[in-house]
Parts: structure tokens; sequence; C-alpha cells
């Protein structure tokens, strides 16, 4: 846990230390650097310490981050007016944006998500079961995704629809098949 990180996801959540977002982060962010304490009397009095503040401040954020999570570089909780549920198993890519009302990952037993780089996941989504998604993948808002997402896709409705990203400049031909589809 090194202060650089810490500060970035203070300047990326808002500089402000009353944003849920920041303050679960750094709670999830302590869990995780007592987790790795090498003593077994310092991991266990850490691990308690966490407990205690994760009480606290999941119960008023309603954001859950389990330490087991491994999350990359850049993780950003864009609204922390909802709730957030994370399965302790996911492992999330670098740069992933998540809006309230997400829940990655089903109950707390079993495999869980893994989720690439770049990824958006919208309001009220769910990821469930132990689905793959690929690189700069939008997931949109109400989106129930339970099947693998490949590289550079949009997921859109319940049960998820995937289509393909097209560039600032679509080529007439890939917008009509997209429309067939």
């Amino acid at each position: 846990m090194g202060f650089s990180t810490i500060n970035a996801d203070y300047t990326r959540h808002g500089s402000s230390f009353t944003n849920m977002g920041f303050l679960s982060l750094c709670i999830y962010r302590f869990g995780r650097w007592g987790m790795r304490r090498s003593n077994p009397l310092s991991r266990y009095a850490m691990q308690k310490c966490y407990g205690v503040m994760n009480v606290f401040v999941a119960n008023i954020s309603k954001i859950w981050i389990p330490p087991q999570v491994q999350i990359g570089a850049d993780f950003h909780i864009i609204h922390a007016e909802g709730s957030l549920s994370i399965h302790p198993d996911t492992v999330i890519g670098d740069r992933v944006g998540v809006m309230h009302n997400v829940t990655i990952g089903t109950n707390m037993r079993g495999p869980a998500p893994i989720i690439g780089d770049d990824v958006f996941i919208g309001v009220n989504s769910t990821i469930l079961g132990p689905v793959k998604i690929g690189d700069r993948v939008r997931i949109g808002a109400n989106t129930a995704v339970s099947t693998d997402i490949p590289a550079d896709c949009i997921a859109i409705g319940s049960p998820a629809k995937i289509y393909p990203r097209l560039g600032p400049f679509p080529d007439f031909h890939q917008v009509q098949d997209v429309e067939r589809a």
C-alpha cells in the first residue's frame, strides 16, 4: 500500500476525503496490505482493524470490496451513491470504471469474473458467474452479463447482447452487419 497509490485514488475521486468511493478503496487497500503481512500476529491484528473499519464504511457507503479481490491500477468508482458488491475471487484489470448499483460475481462461493483493462461498467449492471470480459469493453446500464465478452465490444440489455465497437468513422457495411445481428 504505497502513498502514491492512495494519492492517485484521492485525485481520481475528486480530491475529497468524504468521497465514499475513495474511502472504500482506502479500506480495501489497507485490508489487502494487512493480508500480506508475514508475521501471523501482525496479520491477525491488521485483519481485525480492517474488519472494524470495513463495517463502518461499508454500512455507510454500501460498497463492499473484499481484500482478496485483485484490482489493477486506476480503478474508479464513478458514483459512490448506490451499492457496489464484488466477489472476493474477482480479478479486475487496469483503468476500470464502475458506476453505482453494480454487482460483480454471484454468491461468495465458486468461480468469479475476470475483467480486462479499460472496461466501463454502467449503472445497475450485473456480471454473473465465471465470465471473462475483454479489454476495452463497454457494459451499458441495466445489463446482465452471463457470457464471455470479447475485447472491443459493447454489451447491452438483459440478457446482454454483444455488439462490436465501431470506430469514429464506421464503414457503412459494418453498420449494416450489426443491424442484421
